[in-house]
């Protein structure tokens, strides 16, 4: 049977959900670590979680793994500093143990695999990473916190209100905002990676750094040195970094340099009417 990320996790936030009004305390953010301790139990299960921990590992992020006849162990690198990370890459975790366990016996997660929220040719990291992002942010608080014009200074209350990376904010209001919104992180002026909203692929607001090596263009707020951070943003037009978008079609752009990882993060947001495909392929999408 096939289990639906966003219905387990919302299962356990209601559950947390109801804890919390009863008993008080803080319920953001979520202590994954005791959540899954206590997970088998909550749910009946047979084959616990029985310790959650760091261990000096290279060349993944964290990992679940059988470690008796039927007992689990999540673990995370050691060398993770950032609780955030930690948090995420627990929750990221505890979803395969949730989701995936009948289905083998050892999970070992990268760095990557932690953003590959919509990416189906790893469709179980994307599943644990959409676990994850529902469960530490649960869309029904997650969307109060959201209501109206977004920003990064929004969008990092978010971050810290549930323990999670800006990063993790931005990548959860992308997967379910009405919005056409580009997040693109970037090195050395060249974008590492990009992920775009549903409604923004479906006006060709989106770059395929898979596939290219892509330069942040020149005129961009990204591409200015002068500027480490604006989290409010400003317009730009649209053809900066759409170069099939009208002259007169602006764009909202805001950024933050994030030193302690040598990159740039840049969130664009488009007009609701915006379309930016090249011509022929504006034609094909309408004729299709």
């Amino acid at each position: 049977m096939t289990l639906s990320p966003a219905k387990e996790a919302n299962r356990l936030s209601v559950i947390l959900d109801t804890f919390h009004q009863m008993h008080g305390g803080a319920r953001y953010p979520v202590d994954v670590e005791a959540l899954a301790l206590e997970c088998a139990s909550l749910f009946q299960l047979p084959d616990p979680v029985v310790r959650v921990y760091a261990a000096d590992v290279k060349g993944f992020e964290g990992g679940l793994f059988r470690t008796g006849e039927a007992e689990w162990s999540i673990l995370y690198n050691a060398s993770l500093t950032s609780p955030g990370r930690i948090r995420f890459t627990q929750a990221h975790e505890l979803g395969h143990y949730v989701l995936h366990r009948a289905g083998q016996e050892s999970f070992q997660c990268s760095t990557q695999d932690m953003l590959e929220w919509t990416k189906a040719e790893k469709a179980i990291e994307g599943e644990a990473d959409k676990f994850a992002a529902y469960l530490l942010m649960p869309l029904h608080d997650f969307r109060a916190q959201t209501a109206g014009d977004i920003n990064l200074q929004i969008l990092g209350a978010c971050a810290a209100r549930y323990g999670v990376s800006l990063t993790s904010a931005v990548l959860q209001w992308l997967s379910h905002t009405e919005e056409k919104a580009v997040l693109v992180v970037s090195r050395d002026g060249f974008m590492d990676w990009s992920c775009a909203s549903e409604p923004a692929r479906g006006a060709g607001a989106f770059f395929a750094t898979r596939k290219s090596t892509i330069e942040v263009p020149s005129g961009s707020l990204a591409s200015n040195a002068q500027i480490s951070h604006d989290k409010e943003g400003v317009t730009v037009p649209a053809n900066v970094w759409f170069p099939h978008a009208e002259a007169s079609m602006p764009v909202r752009e805001m950024k933050i340099s994030a030193d302690q990882f040598d990159c740039i993060l840049t969130l664009l947001v488009l007009p609701r009417g915006a379309d930016v495909w090249p011509p022929r392929d504006r034609f094909w999408v309408a004729d299709r």
